[in-house]
């Protein structure tokens, strides 16, 4: 049994699942952040498959260790913090656990299934994390107000989707597809005379690269900006190991 005090309240279910929740997509993107990032835009030409695969390995062990390390602020990770919950020692509730204890904690989430059944059903709102660093996750006043949690949570979501968009876009514009896309579109007088000349290019290109063995195909979606008409031009690429990517279709037609 738990010892008893009258400060110290176990923290529900509840504010449990949901600080698991937060925890869970907010260190989601930190690790998909850290892989990209490492890897960088480029990737989609790499030719050294053990150089891209060694990258990832080592961005997602980096990215690991810093979600297995998230309680190790006062035992607050920041789902934890917008529940208003907190880990202390089941010993001294006044107390945070040590940090190899709070990192032994978490290495049970990666059989999160199995924690979740056990925190469901423990009387004790205890999980084998918990019963193994000896803490005791308990609720305190420090909760931020509603307003704060959507803001945060709206701010958090917001971000995501503009990284994976802004880096999606770097992607394909960095592609040796798409620069060879744009040689051969700005050399095309048919394209040139519908524009009106062409300025610049759309900042969200579209599509998809799919390549394996040094072969690959691309379907791409460019915006070309015209002095006098806009233009959306769809490209159709396919490569043979060993060479170069080859246009294999080109259509335009008038931007809506």
């Amino acid at each position: 049994m738990l010892p008893t005090s009258a400060d110290f309240k176990l923290a529900s279910r509840k504010r449990r699942f949901a600080a698991f929740v937060i925890d869970h997509f907010l260190f989601t993107f930190v690790l998909v952040s850290i892989i990209f990032l490492v890897i960088g835009t480029g990737f989609t030409n790499e030719k050294q498959t053990l150089k891209l695969a060694i990258s990832i390995i080592t961005s997602g062990s980096i990215g690991i260790l810093i979600y297995l390390s998230k309680d190790s602020i006062r035992g607050t990770s920041p789902g934890k913090w917008m529940m208003g919950i907190t880990v202390k020692s089941e010993h001294d509730h006044s107390k945070t656990p040590a940090y190899y204890k709070l990192f032994l904690r978490n290495i049970f989430l990666l059989i999160w299934p199995v924690e979740a059944i056990v925190l469901a059903t423990n009387d004790e709102k205890r999980r084998l994390g918990d019963k193994a660093a000896k803490a005791v996750v308990i609720q305190h006043n420090k909760k931020p107000k509603l307003l704060a949690i959507i803001a945060i949570i709206l701010t958090f979501f917001i971000s995501f989707f503009a990284f994976i968009l802004l880096f999606t876009a770097a992607v394909l514009k960095n592609s040796d597809s798409y620069n060879i896309s744009i040689a051969e579109i700005e050399q095309n007088s048919s394209i040139i005379e519908e524009t009106g000349g062409i300025e610049d290019y759309g900042m969200f290109p579209g599509g998809t690269i799919r390549t394996q063995n040094g072969a690959g195909e691309a379907q791409l979606k460019i915006t070309v900006l015209g002095k006098e008409h806009d233009l959306k031009v769809n490209v159709n690429l396919t490569k043979s190991p060993e060479e170069d990517w080859k246009i294999i279709n080109l259509e335009y037609y008038p931007k809506d």
